[in-house]
């Protein structure tokens, strides 16, 4: 089985995002333009909108126009766009427009446009294509490609569905001409995207810092909104002055944030941010753009995307002379998160585990002594002769190769196995003094203690092979 779901991203050491001018934070603002392109049996739908109001609990109206909900949407682009319109001058924007939105806008499109706002598109209409067929969502895409550019001269190279279906980044991808997607949530820097062997870059926006959480009960004024926001920001920022600088993406609706008693929540975080040195106030296509030039796509070795033949092939000698480790990996589940050197460690480490006791037996023996005879005889496999000569055990003296020999016959007469320890981590005489000192012990003790080695010895392998 094939995990789809990346759940490691960039690891514990994330890349500089290099933001212009050495920011420690970029800060994104979005306007999301949906009025006119929602849900309407006048725009052609079955029923009437439900999705981010003021109306609690609102359901769709088969067959029916609302009066209420349409208004609540005319107000976002009669009133509310304007507010934000005037409260965001001077500052970079994207407006995520629905193209029959902006289509029925002209004078707010115009307005956005002549103030240099990027223009990404929202879709077609603003719906929930969970159930859509992909071929029509794949067609609404192409008509809202078409009529965007159309409406504002110019194809829109962001995008952006929102209420997504399982294949709305697929299509965003096989659409071919979009710089970013944004339908993930993913992660606070753009990350590529691989699909069909074509990268995409993906900049993730927001659910947390954005006004529809004033329609899902999340946010009740503007005050919380802009303490909110304030306290995003902050973290973010201590974090850039530390060295990990991020992107805040930030959402806004007209409808919502629009409404007086919101804006001004939006315009304190305004003169908050201003207020700082270091801040970076981008469009997500300047952040787009920014990233690919700092830092490109390469192509990287993905275990979890190797045929079995070439998968065994490349780690089956992992575990010493036990292929059926990488065999079993191979045939369980595999994602991003294996496709470095501590999650296929750990994916092998559970195959280990949970072997049966003569199997795992079966690696502890398949190990060589250390410093013995296949060593002399230059007979080791190339992981462990390149780990007996990082300690030294290649190169040691009469008596030192005499006392391996003793100690080891000990070991192996006494226990059943070979003395097992992840050279990498020791040096030769710490070997000796290892060896010297387990020789006695308890047998299920010593038998713990190497299948502890074997997996150690396997991680060291994957590090020094994929990374």
């Amino acid at each position: 089985m094939r995990y789809s779901r990346d759940m490691r991203g960039y690891g514990q050491n994330a890349p500089d995002p290099k933001w212009p001018g050495g920011a420690r934070i970029a800060v994104q603002i979005v306007v999301n333009y949906e009025e006119g392109g929602e849900n309407s049996v006048e725009h052609g739908d079955a029923a009437s909108e439900a999705f981010l109001s003021e109306i609690v609990g609102a359901q769709p109206w088969q067959g029916q126009r609302h009066w209420n909900m349409e208004t609540i949407y005319d107000y976002g682009a009669r009133a509310g766009f304007w507010r934000l319109y005037r409260m965001l001058e001077g500052i970079p924007v994207t407006c995520y427009g629905v193209a029959t939105a902006l289509a029925r806008s002209p004078e707010q499109t115009r307005a956005m446009i002549d103030a240099g706002w990027e223009m990404a598109t929202h879709g077609l209409k603003w719906i929930d294509y969970k159930d859509v067929p992909r071929e029509i969502e794949a067609e609404h895409i192409r008509q809202a490609v078409a009529l965007h550019t159309q409406v504002t001269g110019s194809r829109p190279l962001g995008f952006y569905q929102g209420r997504a279906s399982m294949n709305t980044v697929a299509l965003g991808c096989e659409e071919g001409g979009f710089e970013y997607l944004a339908d993930t949530y993913a992660d606070e820097l753009p990350f590529w995207h691989v699909h069909e062997g074509r990268p995409q870059l993906m900049v993730p926006y927001t659910l947390d810092a954005n006004d529809m959480r004033f329609a899902n009960g999340g946010f009740t004024n503007g005050e919380e909104f802009f303490l909110y926001l304030r306290d995003s920001f902050d973290c973010l920022y201590r974090e850039g002055t530390d060295g990990r600088p991020r992107m805040l993406s930030i959402g806004l609706h007209c409808r919502l944030a629009g409404r007086p008693g919101r804006a001004e929540g939006v315009r304190r975080f305004l003169d908050h941010a201003r207020a700082h040195d270091g801040v970076w106030f981008a469009t997500r296509l300047d952040i787009a753009r920014h990233w690919a030039a700092a830092h490109p796509f390469r192509a990287a070795e993905r275990p979890s995307g190797m045929g079995r033949e070439d998968f065994v092939a490349r780690f089956g000698s992992i575990y010493e002379h036990s292929p059926w480790i990488a065999e079993r990996v191979w045939d369980g589940e595999l994602g991003a998160a294996h496709d470095c050197a501590a999650g296929l460690a750990s994916a092998m480490a559970r195959v280990f585990r949970g072997a049966s006791d003569q199997e795992r037996l079966g690696v502890l023996t398949a190990h060589p002594d250390l410093a013995g005879k296949l060593a002399a005889a230059k007979r080791l496999t190339a992981d462990s002769t390149a780990e007996q000569a990082s300690a030294g055990l290649d190169a040691l003296t009469d008596a030192e190769r005499a006392e391996f020999t003793r100690l080891n016959d000990a070991y192996t007469a006494r226990h059943g196995f070979p003395f097992i320890i992840a050279v990498r981590d020791h040096d030769k005489a710490g070997i000796m003094r290892a060896m010297a000192a387990r020789v006695d012990n308890d047998t299920a003790a010593e038998r713990a203690e190497a299948e502890r080695q074997v997996m150690r010895i396997a991680e060291l392998r994957l590090k020094a092979a994929m990374e």
